[in-house]
């Protein structure tokens, strides 16, 4: 999936997740406002939902105007200020969950894209596909259209908020495919 690039019409995202992007741009917040007014998305609350296209317009005029650092650090703290579920203990888990929480940010026509009651995930917005390579490393497929360099701050801050005591974590962008070349995903290599 190309980044800034929605797949899928009737795609929506959380005030929330806009509140804690803006939140976490610091000095560049009003400026991030502003472009985000600029497309479309005012006075943002929290429960409301908002066009995701407007949002990734945004997000491609923020990434153009303040760069791919400015984009990897407020994916960086977006782990920092979520929620996690109290059954999220290990790296692993933290790791595996962020798809299901990505989709439980978005909806389409109206309807929240995973329902944590029967497991039923929405299609639409692509994912962060989870695979386990053995005891100290996993592997992370994005095939989404946020900024790649956006998942990879992700994916850092999740391994290391989660990291096993005395360990440290090392995440690298896999050779090859890269959104950022106009290819379909981005895989990440995540080792402890």
């Amino acid at each position: 999936m190309s980044q800034f690039k929605l797949s899928a019409p009737g795609i929506e995202v959380s005030g929330a997740t806009i509140l804690a992007f803006t939140s976490e741009m610091e000095v560049f917040r009003r400026r991030a406002i502003i472009i985000l007014e600029k497309h479309g998305i005012k006075n943002v609350q929290p429960d409301n939902w908002y066009p995701a296209q407007n949002y990734l317009d945004a997000f491609k005029e923020i990434f153009e105007k303040l760069g791919d650092t400015i984009i990897r650090y407020i994916g960086k703290q977006i782990p920092e200020s979520a929620k996690w579920p109290p059954e999220i203990k290990t790296i692993e888990d933290a790791l595996a969950s962020i798809d299901v929480a990505y989709h439980l940010n978005h909806r389409k026509s109206g309807k929240v894209m995973f329902d944590p009651e029967t497991g039923e995930m929405i299609e639409g917005i692509g994912h962060y596909k989870f695979e386990k390579i053995d005891e100290n490393s996993v592997k992370i497929i994005c095939n989404n259209p946020y900024p790649c360099d956006f998942d990879m701050g992700i994916i850092e801050a999740t391994a290391s908020k989660f990291k096993p005591k005395g360990k440290l974590v090392k995440v690298i962008h896999e050779e090859g495919s890269c959104r950022k070349k106009g290819d379909a995903s981005c895989t990440y290599l995540v080792r402890w």
